[in-house]
């Protein structure tokens, strides 16, 4: 893609303001201490909370698969973006007050104090394996691939600036850096998206759009329908609503990179009003990213060979000059807002859950050292491993086939931790090394490099939203086996780490108007059921 000297200079000066303001927010920060370089003090805001975990999530591939899957599928991928909401709704309220009212820093914390020190250790592994090898490893290659395609970047060349360029204000300005320049990248995004959907838009009537009715008519069958009930669509929601509850709950709910930024929550309103914010937010990617992929589908037909190119032709051939710079920062912001989150989280991990659980007296200066150093090593190693991403069938099916498998277990122990009574510390303990064993031999029989087929996806014809799904229940299963065999957990960590009721989340407590969260939760419900209805 051919982009003009404006368009560039716009480009660089992004990478410039955005490493200058999280070094900046670094130097600035007053507070010297591992809290303040991990959690930013604890001092952040409900905005700041919801903006960043959108920014989080929102990967570089993430913008590209989205606007593809809307010129080939449509409508029904957008199902991820609008669960998300039920599931930072669970965030919000049932998680939230237990992270915050313990005071942790970090998950595998939370899980020594519900079960034992053995399940911490466990799942700060499954952690850091999940940080390197797919938020940040992934992330890289995708960044990578995207950018060599619009501009011409060498992909290797590629991954070591983007890296370095992340690195930097990570390593000096932490948590509050992170979520800082993820509110300024969620901005640009969202302004990018939003224009170039926008002038996608005005370009219908040309090709005799000019209402809903005539896009509808103009495009494939049930590429506008949310709700797919067909065994033939590409995503079942019969299907889909099982996986992504299991998904969810992990990625949403129990994943350090996503949850840290909770973690670092100024009030428990702000805790629980930030997950909340972000779930709105995720109203947007459906309207600004999978939309323009639909829209393409009329007026770029004949330019998009394969999905994947639905993005660049769409920036190249609707945006105008100095906008297309605008929108390849926002690609560039949601790649590095990603990488600098799981970055803070792998060296949050191994000073919290490693070093200091195993030197308590540290000095504090030293877990900052540790964690720095850990930021640089897990970079080294995801540039390392980045390339590596290619021997898969496609990065989406990567991210898909990693998930389905390393999500059960650690859903199992976080839900029916925080709302079971019956569960045992050995419980959650051996289930997470049941599960990951599972998760191993799962991955490798329906990796072709290693098994020679797919035998789970192609041979046996299993969607891996189901596959998930079985995993979970096979998990399940094996937690209240467990349970049932072995000691339960003291009384007073049961009072204090288990739900009253099922309930309990919404009863207890008197409302405080319309700014409480549940409040906000109910009307983001309505919200999202109006959307649904609409688009079924």
């Amino acid at each position: 893609m051919n982009l003009s000297t404006i368009d560039y200079i716009i480009l660089v000066a992004y990478m410039l303001l955005i490493v200058g303001i999280g070094v900046f927010s670094g130097v600035k920060r007053k507070s010297k201490s591992s809290e303040g370089f991990f959690l930013a003090g604890r001092s952040l805001k409900w905005p700041l909370i919801g903006t960043a975990l959108f920014a989080a999530n929102i990967s570089t591939i993430h913008m590209v698969g989205l606007a593809g899957q809307g010129f080939s599928d449509g409508l029904v991928w957008g199902n991820f973006e609008w669960a998300a909401p039920f599931m930072l709704i669970v965030l919000g309220l049932v998680f939230a007050p237990f992270y915050f009212k313990t005071k942790i820093s970090t998950l595998p914390e939370f899980l020594e104090m519900r079960y034992n020190r053995p399940t911490r250790t466990m799942l700060a592994v499954i952690s850091l394996f999940t940080a390197l090898f797919l938020h940040i490893g992934v992330s890289l290659y995708a960044g990578a691939l995207v950018f060599e395609n619009f501009f011409g970047i060498e992909r290797y060349t590629a991954i070591v600036v983007i890296a370095i360029a992340t690195l930097i204000y990570s390593i000096v300005g932490g948590l509050k850096a992170v979520v800082l320049t993820e509110a300024l990248q969620s901005g640009i995004l969202i302004i990018g998206a939003s224009i170039m959907t926008i002038l996608a838009m005005l370009a219908l009537p040309e090709y005799g759009i000019h209402s809903f009715t005539d896009l509808k008519a103009a495009l494939k069958p049930d590429q506008l329908s949310m709700i797919q009930t067909s065994s033939k669509s590409a995503l079942p929601f019969f299907i889909f609503v099982p996986g992504y509850i299991v998904l969810g709950l992990n990625y949403w709910c129990a994943d350090q990179t996503i949850v840290q930024k909770v973690l670092g929550a100024k009030t428990l309103k702000d805790a629980q009003s930030g997950p909340i914010f972000a779930g709105f937010i995720k109203i947007l990617p459906v309207f600004i990213m999978i939309f323009p992929g639909i829209f393409a589908y009329i007026i770029l037909k004949d330019k998009i060979e394969i999905a994947d190119q639905t993005l660049p032709v769409l920036i190249l051939n609707i945006l105008p000059v100095g906008l297309k710079g605008l929108m390849s920062a926002a690609l560039l912001a949601a790649l590095m807002s990603t990488i600098a989150s799981a970055l803070n989280s792998a060296g949050t991990l191994v000073s919290m859950d490693i070093v200091k659980r195993d030197r308590p007296n540290i000095a504090d200066k030293n877990i900052l050292i540790i964690g720095r150093i850990t930021i640089l090593a897990v970079t080294v190693f995801a540039i390392a491993w980045s390339p590596l991403i290619a021997k898969f069938p496609s990065i989406f099916e990567a991210i898909n086939d990693l998930l389905a498998v390393l999500s059960p277990p650690i859903s199992v122990v976080f839900i029916f931790g925080i709302m079971s009574k019956r569960g045992t510390p050995k419980a959650g303990h051996y289930t997470l090394i049941f599960g990951f064993i599972l998760a191993v031999i799962a991955f490798c029989i329906d990796f072709e490099m290693i098994a020679g087929k797919r035998y789970i996806s192609d041979v046996w014809g299993i969607h891996f939203m189901l596959k998930a799904t079985y995993l979970f229940l096979i998990c399940t299963v094996f937690y209240y086996l467990v349970s049932y065999f072995t000691p339960k957990a003291n009384s007073e960590v049961l009072k204090k780490m288990t739900m009253k009721n099922p309930l309990s989340f919404i009863t207890d407590g008197k409302v405080q108007g319309i700014s409480d969260p549940r409040i906000l939760a109910g009307i983001l419900i309505i919200v999202m059921s109006v959307l649904y209805y609409i688009f079924r």
